[in-house]
Protein backbone atom coordinates (compact mmCIF):
# COMPACT_ATOMS: atom_id res chain seq x y z
CA UNK A 1 0.00 0.00 0.00
CA UNK A 2 2.98 2.58 0.83
CA UNK A 3 3.57 5.36 -1.62
CA UNK A 4 0.07 5.01 -3.65
CA UNK A 5 -2.92 7.34 -3.87
CA UNK A 6 -6.45 6.20 -3.77
CA UNK A 7 -10.02 7.57 -4.23
CA UNK A 8 -12.71 5.65 -2.16
CA UNK A 9 -16.67 6.97 -3.04
CA UNK A 10 -19.01 6.35 -0.48
CA UNK A 11 -16.42 6.89 1.74
CA UNK A 12 -18.28 8.59 5.06
CA UNK A 13 -19.79 5.03 6.65
CA UNK A 14 -19.85 1.20 6.12
CA UNK A 15 -17.81 -0.21 3.82
CA UNK A 16 -15.88 2.53 2.26
CA UNK A 17 -14.55 4.12 5.46
CA UNK A 18 -13.77 1.11 6.17
CA UNK A 19 -10.87 1.16 3.50
CA UNK A 20 -10.21 4.69 3.60
CA UNK A 21 -9.54 3.67 7.83
CA UNK A 22 -7.35 0.22 6.59
CA UNK A 23 -5.64 2.05 4.04
CA UNK A 24 -4.21 4.98 6.49
CA UNK A 25 -3.66 2.10 8.89
CA UNK A 26 -1.50 0.25 6.02
CA UNK A 27 0.88 3.15 5.22
CA UNK A 28 -0.90 4.50 1.90
CA UNK A 29 0.88 7.51 0.97
CA UNK A 30 -2.82 9.51 0.66
CA UNK A 31 -6.70 8.46 0.26
CA UNK A 32 -9.22 10.96 -0.89
CA UNK A 33 -12.61 10.08 1.17
CA UNK A 34 -15.20 10.99 -1.29
CA UNK A 35 -19.23 11.19 -0.71
CA UNK A 36 -21.89 12.94 -0.73
CA UNK A 37 -22.34 16.80 0.56
CA UNK A 38 -25.39 16.01 2.61
CA UNK A 39 -23.48 12.97 4.33
CA UNK A 40 -21.18 13.16 7.84
CA UNK A 41 -18.02 12.36 5.84
CA UNK A 42 -16.29 15.89 6.76
CA UNK A 43 -16.36 14.77 10.13
CA UNK A 44 -16.49 10.74 10.32
CA UNK A 45 -12.93 11.21 8.13
CA UNK A 46 -11.65 14.24 10.76
CA UNK A 47 -12.17 11.81 13.77
CA UNK A 48 -9.51 9.39 12.19
CA UNK A 49 -6.72 11.96 12.94
CA UNK A 50 -4.15 10.94 9.52
CA UNK A 51 -2.52 12.80 7.77
CA UNK A 52 -2.96 10.23 5.33
CA UNK A 53 -6.65 11.07 4.74
CA UNK A 54 -8.65 13.88 3.34
CA UNK A 55 -12.19 14.65 2.70
CA UNK A 56 -14.05 15.71 -0.35
CA UNK A 57 -17.56 15.87 -0.98
CA UNK A 58 -18.60 14.70 -4.52
CA UNK A 59 -21.57 13.44 -6.15
CA UNK A 60 -20.22 11.24 -9.11
CA UNK A 61 -23.22 11.47 -11.55
CA UNK A 62 -22.49 14.96 -11.58
CA UNK A 63 -19.54 15.22 -14.48
CA UNK A 64 -18.29 18.96 -13.17
CA UNK A 65 -17.77 17.64 -9.69
CA UNK A 66 -15.68 14.48 -10.98
CA UNK A 67 -13.60 16.86 -12.88
CA UNK A 68 -12.99 19.22 -10.17
CA UNK A 69 -12.16 16.18 -8.05
CA UNK A 70 -9.85 14.38 -10.77
CA UNK A 71 -8.03 17.35 -11.54
CA UNK A 72 -7.30 18.50 -7.42
CA UNK A 73 -6.16 14.87 -7.07
CA UNK A 74 -3.92 16.07 -9.92
CA UNK A 75 -2.31 19.21 -8.77
CA UNK A 76 -1.86 17.86 -4.98
CA UNK A 77 -0.47 14.25 -5.53
CA UNK A 78 0.32 14.24 -9.60
CA UNK A 79 -1.32 10.61 -9.59
CA UNK A 80 -4.24 8.18 -8.84
CA UNK A 81 -3.30 4.78 -8.46
CA UNK A 82 -6.53 2.90 -7.03
CA UNK A 83 -9.87 3.44 -7.07
CA UNK A 84 -12.88 1.93 -4.83
CA UNK A 85 -16.52 2.45 -5.50
CA UNK A 86 -18.47 1.97 -2.54
CA UNK A 87 -20.90 4.89 -2.73
CA UNK A 88 -24.74 2.72 -3.37
CA UNK A 89 -28.36 3.79 -2.76
CA UNK A 90 -31.54 1.33 -2.51
CA UNK A 91 -35.16 1.33 -3.02
CA UNK A 92 -37.61 -1.22 -1.83
CA UNK A 93 -40.98 -1.09 -3.67
CA UNK A 94 -42.59 -3.76 -5.19
CA UNK A 95 -42.63 -3.74 -9.21
CA UNK A 96 -46.30 -3.56 -8.77
CA UNK A 97 -48.32 -4.32 -5.97
CA UNK A 98 -51.47 -6.01 -6.51
CA UNK A 99 -53.42 -5.21 -3.40
CA UNK A 100 -52.78 -1.11 -3.81
CA UNK A 101 -52.83 -1.34 -7.17
CA UNK A 102 -49.36 0.62 -7.78
CA UNK A 103 -46.48 0.54 -9.95
CA UNK A 104 -42.91 1.11 -9.04
CA UNK A 105 -42.33 4.46 -9.61
CA UNK A 106 -40.05 5.25 -12.65
CA UNK A 107 -38.22 8.43 -10.71
CA UNK A 108 -37.10 5.55 -7.97
CA UNK A 109 -35.46 3.17 -10.27
CA UNK A 110 -33.86 5.78 -12.76
CA UNK A 111 -32.50 7.40 -9.31
CA UNK A 112 -30.94 4.12 -7.99
CA UNK A 113 -29.97 3.33 -11.67
CA UNK A 114 -28.29 6.92 -11.93
CA UNK A 115 -26.81 6.79 -8.84
CA UNK A 116 -25.08 3.12 -8.35
CA UNK A 117 -24.07 2.47 -12.11
CA UNK A 118 -24.07 5.96 -14.28
CA UNK A 119 -22.03 7.57 -11.09
CA UNK A 120 -19.91 5.06 -10.81
CA UNK A 121 -18.79 4.70 -14.68
CA UNK A 122 -18.30 8.53 -14.87
CA UNK A 123 -15.45 7.94 -11.81
CA UNK A 124 -13.89 4.80 -13.46
CA UNK A 125 -13.61 7.25 -17.14
CA UNK A 126 -12.19 10.04 -15.14
CA UNK A 127 -10.18 8.07 -12.73
CA UNK A 128 -8.21 6.30 -15.83
CA UNK A 129 -7.78 9.60 -17.68
CA UNK A 130 -5.59 10.28 -14.52
CA UNK A 131 -4.14 6.66 -14.37
CA UNK A 132 -3.03 6.48 -18.00
CA UNK A 133 -0.47 9.51 -16.77
CA UNK A 134 1.32 6.70 -14.14
CA UNK A 135 4.13 5.05 -14.59
CA UNK A 136 3.88 1.15 -15.09
CA UNK A 137 4.93 -0.76 -12.26
CA UNK A 138 7.59 -3.58 -12.65
CA UNK A 139 4.13 -5.71 -14.04
CA UNK A 140 3.06 -3.34 -16.45
CA UNK A 141 0.50 -1.95 -14.11
CA UNK A 142 -0.67 1.73 -13.98
CA UNK A 143 -4.19 1.54 -11.38
CA UNK A 144 -6.40 -0.75 -9.85
CA UNK A 145 -10.60 -0.01 -9.65
CA UNK A 146 -12.75 -2.21 -7.06
CA UNK A 147 -15.91 -1.72 -7.26
CA UNK A 148 -18.59 -2.90 -4.95
CA UNK A 149 -21.49 -4.80 -6.46
CA UNK A 150 -24.16 -6.57 -3.86
CA UNK A 151 -25.18 -10.33 -3.59
CA UNK A 152 -28.67 -8.84 -4.99
CA UNK A 153 -26.81 -9.14 -8.19
CA UNK A 154 -27.49 -13.11 -7.85
CA UNK A 155 -30.36 -13.32 -4.79
CA UNK A 156 -32.38 -10.19 -5.52
CA UNK A 157 -35.12 -10.14 -3.02
CA UNK A 158 -38.87 -8.52 -2.91
CA UNK A 159 -38.79 -4.98 -3.47
CA UNK A 160 -35.33 -5.05 -5.17
CA UNK A 161 -35.85 -4.71 -8.56
CA UNK A 162 -33.98 -1.49 -9.36
CA UNK A 163 -30.82 -2.24 -6.67
CA UNK A 164 -30.71 -5.57 -7.84
CA UNK A 165 -30.48 -4.05 -11.72
CA UNK A 166 -27.81 -1.59 -10.36
CA UNK A 167 -25.50 -4.35 -8.33
CA UNK A 168 -26.36 -6.71 -11.75
CA UNK A 169 -24.99 -3.83 -13.94
CA UNK A 170 -21.70 -3.43 -11.72
CA UNK A 171 -21.50 -7.10 -12.02
CA UNK A 172 -21.18 -7.49 -15.52
CA UNK A 173 -19.28 -4.59 -16.39
CA UNK A 174 -16.64 -6.27 -14.56
CA UNK A 175 -14.96 -8.12 -17.08
CA UNK A 176 -15.47 -6.05 -20.34
CA UNK A 177 -14.29 -2.99 -17.86
CA UNK A 178 -10.79 -5.31 -17.45
CA UNK A 179 -10.79 -5.32 -20.94
CA UNK A 180 -10.99 -2.30 -22.15
CA UNK A 181 -8.27 -1.25 -19.69
CA UNK A 182 -6.36 -4.21 -19.95
CA UNK A 183 -3.90 -2.34 -23.00
CA UNK A 184 -3.26 0.33 -20.26
CA UNK A 185 -2.68 -1.90 -17.11
CA UNK A 186 -5.21 -1.17 -15.18
CA UNK A 187 -6.89 -4.05 -13.07
CA UNK A 188 -10.70 -3.67 -13.04
CA UNK A 189 -12.44 -6.30 -9.82
CA UNK A 190 -15.78 -6.09 -8.09
CA UNK A 191 -16.58 -7.63 -4.73
CA UNK A 192 -19.91 -8.24 -4.10
CA UNK A 193 -20.64 -8.54 -0.25
CA UNK A 194 -23.22 -10.15 1.58
CA UNK A 195 -25.15 -8.70 4.57
CA UNK A 196 -22.86 -6.81 6.32
CA UNK A 197 -22.90 -4.88 9.72
CA UNK A 198 -22.86 -0.57 10.06
CA UNK A 199 -23.76 0.09 7.10
CA UNK A 200 -26.55 2.09 6.31
CA UNK A 201 -29.03 -0.17 4.88
CA UNK A 202 -28.63 -2.45 7.83
CA UNK A 203 -27.85 -0.32 10.68
CA UNK A 204 -31.23 1.26 11.36
CA UNK A 205 -33.01 -2.49 11.04
CA UNK A 206 -33.78 -3.54 15.20
CA UNK A 207 -31.17 -5.67 16.79
CA UNK A 208 -33.25 -8.64 16.68
CA UNK A 209 -33.54 -8.44 12.88
CA UNK A 210 -29.71 -8.20 12.53
CA UNK A 211 -29.43 -11.37 15.00
CA UNK A 212 -31.56 -12.79 12.58
CA UNK A 213 -29.94 -11.75 9.31
CA UNK A 214 -26.67 -13.25 11.11
CA UNK A 215 -28.38 -16.21 12.11
CA UNK A 216 -28.47 -17.08 8.05
CA UNK A 217 -25.20 -16.80 6.99
CA UNK A 218 -23.65 -20.67 7.37
CA UNK A 219 -20.35 -19.81 8.60
CA UNK A 220 -19.56 -17.98 10.32
CA UNK A 221 -23.04 -17.41 11.22
CA UNK A 222 -23.08 -13.44 11.97
CA UNK A 223 -23.19 -10.22 9.94
CA UNK A 224 -19.80 -9.16 7.85
CA UNK A 225 -17.37 -6.86 9.53
CA UNK A 226 -16.86 -3.80 6.89
CA UNK A 227 -12.84 -4.28 7.83
CA UNK A 228 -13.29 -7.79 6.70
CA UNK A 229 -14.69 -5.80 3.11
CA UNK A 230 -11.76 -3.58 3.29
CA UNK A 231 -9.23 -6.37 3.82
CA UNK A 232 -10.50 -8.69 0.27
CA UNK A 233 -10.10 -5.14 -1.29
CA UNK A 234 -6.28 -4.57 0.10
CA UNK A 235 -5.19 -8.07 -1.32
CA UNK A 236 -6.80 -7.36 -4.41
CA UNK A 237 -5.09 -4.26 -4.49
CA UNK A 238 -1.89 -6.82 -3.55
CA UNK A 239 -2.17 -9.57 -5.79
CA UNK A 240 -1.41 -8.44 -9.43
CA UNK A 241 -2.91 -11.66 -11.06
CA UNK A 242 -6.58 -10.54 -9.87
CA UNK A 243 -8.40 -9.25 -12.62
CA UNK A 244 -11.85 -9.23 -14.57
CA UNK A 245 -13.17 -10.98 -11.17
CA UNK A 246 -16.48 -10.91 -9.18
CA UNK A 247 -15.88 -12.55 -5.60
CA UNK A 248 -18.44 -13.09 -3.73
CA UNK A 249 -18.16 -11.98 0.23
CA UNK A 250 -21.01 -13.08 2.15
CA UNK A 251 -20.43 -16.45 4.27
CA UNK A 252 -21.56 -18.68 1.49
CA UNK A 253 -25.45 -17.01 2.22
CA UNK A 254 -27.93 -17.70 -0.48
CA UNK A 255 -31.07 -15.55 -0.19
CA UNK A 256 -34.38 -17.51 -0.72
CA UNK A 257 -37.35 -15.51 -2.18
Amino acid sequence: MQGLVALVSGAATGLGFACVKRFAEQGIKHVIACDLPTSNGEEAIAALNSSRVSFQSLDATKEEEVQQVLNKIRLEHSKLNVLVNCAGIGVAFRSYNINKRSMHGMNEFQNVLNFNVFGIFNLIRYACHLMADNQPDENGQRGVIINSSSMAAFDGQIGQAAYAASAGALTSMTLPLARDLSNMGVRVMTIAPGIFGNTKMVEPLPDKVKILLGNMVPFPSRLGRPDEFAHLVQSIIENPYLNGEVIRLDGSVRMPP
